[in-house]
């Protein structure tokens, strides 16, 4: 029996302090009073100290006849410097469902990246009144996830060259003999990933001694083509100079490779972790991962290096979503945290499945706007979950609408120009078409849009009445004003009831493509119909990855596609609703083990650099106090 939900009241200061001096004076429950609350059991829980505890995957089984909430994805129109506010829309409409209109709610969250925590756009717990608490464990290490993750994606990578180093020093027995020694009675044995590499290999002895010279062979020598390998080392900061380097210049290696770093979130062991749905399903997932070809063409897998089971052995705790809460008292889980344009941007189904048992009403956000994390949240994540989400709210704010219409370019520690802060209908309504077509995209999947119109003191009725009809006259439910950032879960109670009343609505969820088209038919589809473009053109590289990755059979898995997230196009220049233009797809890379492919559009990279004035600039620590300094 659940406990009952007490709300945290708020300190509510004018002016608004900032996020770090807000979440520093706020009062926290136990984790242990959020955990009662929601219904989790003790034996249920790993704690980390007073404020977040890791959540075990058991709750699910006990849970498994418990029918599932509603489920919400918040989303966004086209992201702008001026920001919109998805993150403190998501928590502000948690806190307005829980501690105001007594829903049982809970809010799924994925976990900030150290890049852009330390690099352009600071952390991601919300806002003001509406922020994930406590705000410094939430923005930094929370509980380790993002290190597990890096540390087995570099394991990988360490693997794959010390498997070519040992195969090129070495001939076929020595190898063998090498791979499986023998124990202290002299008697070999198969590891468990041995025993899976010989069963994809279609060799069912179990026994090292019955092996042929051919099988041994076989097992042994894995013939990586070094030109071939797209699995790439991986750093959880931005870091533009480890983009392209090249490796085995050791005077004992002499093996020189070129390859590179990715950030952490990218990596697709952090999709593995936000798509997986259990333990075993991970286990089998991290087997599953293509690093490369042999020279033959042939896939060269995790499992093939035997260094998948070692990788989920790092993960194991990191599998276990991680339970916090908002300022006002709801629960959060904070789970995975994949960007959302390079990765699918979406916390784990994990979370969401716990969640869907314990709460009436499950919100969760897609990264950037609708066409990068939503598309991703629909066609990919829940393809894999099979859950159905009744309600997309899109948050919109009139003054980025504006620069969507044209509106002057923001400089950074000036002032907003006036088209900014006085009234002006003509530039918004030139910049409400983005807002329409992020609309129609959600539309398209079959679910009921709310718009969020994100408040600021200088919006003007007209304005915001501008905005409402036109949300209304291309389908959304209703288009309401928020002011969570500054009052709370308060100021987003009409909001909360607009959701409420759109998720009993009826839907027909569909995805926007069958997996059965070719890789090209699903590029194309995205392409033109959520991004609006006139057509796709495929580079070289491109064009050999199709070939192969259709080869290899995996032409049936969805599409992430890696694009820029400021603009509908895969230029970020582009603004508003841009039009009479052609996607380029510069190269596709696979992530089997997740479950798609990423195409990689325009100059999209996959690795942040830092901005002439990263923001660990504000970050310290106040040395008399311990209280962390600067993080907003």
């Amino acid at each position: 029996m659940a406990r009952k939900f007490t709300p945290t009241p708020l300190k509510l200061r004018m002016p608004v302090p900032s996020d770090i001096d807000i979440a520093q004076e706020a009062t926290l429950k136990q984790i242990v009073q959020v955990a009662e609350e929601v219904g989790l059991l003790p034996d249920e829980l790993e704690f980390y100290g007073p404020y977040k505890a890791k959540v075990k995957l058991e709750v699910l089984e006990r849970l498994k006849d418990v029918p599932n909430g509603k489920y919400i994805d918040v989303t966004a129109i086209t992201p702008t410097p001026l920001g919109e506010g998805k993150s403190t829309t998501m928590v502000g409409l948690s806190q307005a469902l829980g501690a105001h209109l007594g829903k049982r709610v809970f809010t799924c969250i994925r976990q900030p990246s150290q890049g852009p925590t330390f690099g352009i756009k600071g952390g991601a717990a919300g806002g003001g009144y509406s922020q994930v608490v406590p705000m410094e464990d939430f923005n930094l290490h929370l509980t380790g996830d993002i290190h597990a993750i890096t540390a087995a994606n570099n394991l990988l990578a360490a693997a794959i060259d010390a498997r070519m180093f040992h195969e090129a020093k070495q001939d076929d027995v020595k190898l063998f003999n090498a791979l499986c020694p023998p124990d202290k009675q002299g008697k070999r044995s198969f590891s468990p990933s041995m025993l899976r590499r010989l069963k994809k290999m279609g060799i069912s002895k179990t026994d090292p001694e019955a092996l042929t010279a051919e099988e041994r062979s076989r097992f042994s020598r894995l013939d990586i083509d070094p030109a071939s390998i797209t699995w790439r080392r991986v750093e959880d900061t931005n870091d533009r100079f480890i983009r392209e380097i090249e490796i085995g210049l050791g005077p004992e290696e002499n093996m020189p490779r070129h390859t590179g770093y990715d950030i952490t979130v990218a990596s697709e062991i952090m999709a593995i972790l936000a798509l997986t749905t259990d333990l075993a399903d991970m286990r089998e997932r991290m087997g599953r991962i293509v690093i490369g070809t042999n020279k033959k063409g042939e896939a060269v897998t995790a499992e093939d290096l035997g260094v998948a089971g070692a990788m989920t052995v790092l993960m194991k705790d990191a599998i276990k979503p991680n339970l916090m809460q908002t300022l006002e008292g709801t629960p959060v889980f904070v789970h995975a945290g994949p960007f959302a344009n390079i990765a699918h941007g979406n916390s784990s189904i994990i979370a969401d499945k716990i969640a869907l048992k314990l709460a009436d009403y499950v919100v969760t956000e897609s990264g950037f706007g609708a066409d990068c994390g939503m598309e991703k949240f629909f066609d990919i994540k829940c393809r894999y979950s099979g859950l159905i989400p009744q309600v997309v709210v899109i948050v919109a704010t009139v003054r980025a609408l504006k620069m969507h219409g044209g509106g002057p370019k923001v400089v950074a520690g000036k002032p907003l120009v006036a088209e900014y802060t006085d009234e002006n209908l003509d530039l918004l309504r030139k910049g409400l078409g983005n807002m329409e077509v992020h609309i129609k995209n959600a539309l398209k999947f079959g679910v009921n849009v709310v718009v969020a119109i994100n408040s600021f003191a200088t919006d003007t009725p007209a304005e915001v009445e501008l905005i409402r009809k036109a949300a209304v006259e291309v389908g959304a439910e209703d288009a309401i004003v928020c002011r969570h950032w500054m009052e709370g879960g308060k100021g987003a109670v009409a909001l909360a009831e607009a959701v409420v009343k759109a998720a009993e609505k009826p839907t027909n969820f569909k995805f926007l493509y069958p997996l059965e088209l070719s890789i090209k038919e699903k590029i194309e589809l995205i392409c033109k119909e959520i991004y609006g473009a006139d057509g796709v053109d495929y580079l070289p590289d491109a064009e050999a990855k199709i070939a192969l990755y259709t080869k290899l059979g995996f032409d049936k898995l969805p599409m992430n596609m890696a694009k820029t997230h400021l603009s509908l196009s895969h230029d970020p220049a582009l603004k508003g609703v841009p039009k009479g233009f052609r996607v380029p797809i510069r190269d596709i890379r696979a992530s089997v083990g997740a479950g798609f492919l990423y195409p990689l559009l325009g100059e999209m990279r996959t690795m942040p650099g830092l901005p002439t004035r990263p923001v660990f600039y504000d970050v310290d620590l106040d040395l008399k106090t311990g209280r962390v300094l600067g993080l907003f």
